[in-house]
């Protein structure tokens, strides 16, 4: 008989940020590996929705339950259901408790915990170091999480394999090549024009993206290259957005700076090609899907060499990693991609060898041992 996986989760479908992203690609890849090998899948997404959202592609209805928040039914299900299974992974810290209660009721059950990056950079409580010291394996998204969490945790070396996160396999190229003729009009800008991109919600609680870095570089660089534009993607809220506002107002930038809000997962690939540079300096970045969908869609990268967008950009092979409290080397870093952009253009090939789908799956299933 195959063995039985359950996979815990917070968040699948009812969010967009970048751990529900890896839980639908790790939902999938668990879904095909247990085709392939005989194994038993179930997910549980404890703030989920009864049902799958309209029109997911990633793993059937069937394998999947929601518990809308409902918190003593998951944790009573998951317990139930853990103790018929052979490996438990949790995609959150979070889920901690749930894991180990699994384990106090049945000791066999590998438990293997999903590490993504702020979550698990901070000291936790006694209760909770000890629950995690109850995790058979660790699959940290960066070796720069892994490295934080062997120094504030004292776990071995042996405890941990490193999994980067991976391009969604549905990801796809956009029909039109260049950028769109509807987009230039919407946002005022000429194919000339040169357009730097940074992808991001902008939240107060989440002042660590960089892009304020960025904005503090555009009146240089608007001297250097008249007609440049910075172009923001991404939700934001009131309070950032006025503290946004009011940094633009003072370096007076308002032309070169432009909003876009939410954008759609159909019109971002568009987006991108709008761009020249990709460019998010962050200090807390656990990895950076957002990096790799850059280079998929064909942009120059530059981040911050201070977090886990060193693994996203291969340590430098793939794009300029700076320190992003330095506005002078950030500045530089543009320039030198703008004057020179098809020196710095991504390797395709590079690309997917090191963050394919498939790869992911196989590395998710030698990991696990299914």
């Amino acid at each position: 008989m195959g063995k039985r996986v359950l996979f815990l989760t917070l968040k699948v479908f009812s969010a967009t940020g970048g751990i529900e992203k890896v839980c639908r690609v790790a939902g999938k890849a668990l879904y095909e590996t247990g085709l392939q090998c005989g194994a038993t899948v179930k997910i549980f997404s404890m703030y989920g929705p009864g049902g799958i959202a309209d029109g997911n592609k990633y793993f059937p209805q069937l394998l999947f339950k929601g518990f809308n928040q409902h918190k003593i039914a998951f944790v009573l299900k998951s317990l139930r259901q853990g103790c018929k299974s052979n490996i438990v992974l949790l995609s959150h810290i979070n889920l901690l408790l749930v894991g180990w209660l699994i384990k106090k009721c049945k000791p066999s059950t590998k438990l293997v915990l999903l590490a993504h990056g702020i979550e698990v950079w901070q000291p936790l409580s006694s209760l909770k170091k000890k629950m995690l010291g109850t995790m058979d394996l660790i699959l940290p998204v960066s070796s720069f999480t892994k490295e934080k969490m062997k120094s504030l945790y004292g776990l071995p070396e042996q405890r941990f394999v490193v999994i980067n996160n991976c391009l969604d396999p549905f990801l796809e190229l956009p029909l039109e090549k260049g950028k769109r003729a509807a987009l230039l009009n919407r946002y005022g800008l000429k194919k000339e024009q040169p357009v730097l991109l940074t992808v991001s919600r902008m939240v107060d609680t989440e002042q660590y993206k960089g892009y304020d870095k960025v904005l503090r570089t555009m009146p240089e660089l608007m001297k250097l290259y008249p007609g440049i534009r910075y172009l923001l993607v991404g939700k934001n809220d009131d309070a950032e957005r006025q503290r946004l506002d009011q940094l633009i107002e003072n370096l007076n930038i308002k032309e070169a700076v432009i909003f876009t809000g939410f954008i759609s997962d159909e019109e971002l690939a568009a987006h991108f090609r709008l761009a020249d540079i990709f460019v998010m300096p962050s200090e807390k970045e656990g990895f950076g899907i957002v990096f790799i969908e850059a280079m998929f869609y064909g942009l120059p990268v530059i981040a911050g060499n201070r977090d886990g967008s060193t693994d996203a950009l291969c340590n430098g092979e793939m794009g300029l990693l700076i320190d992003p409290e330095n506005i002078g080397e950030l500045t530089n870093a543009i320039r030198q991609m703008l004057d020179k952009k098809e020196a710095w253009l991504p390797d395709q090939q590079k690309l997917m060898d090191r963050f394919s789908y498939e790869g992911y799956k196989e590395k998710l299933r030698l990991s696990l041992g299914v």
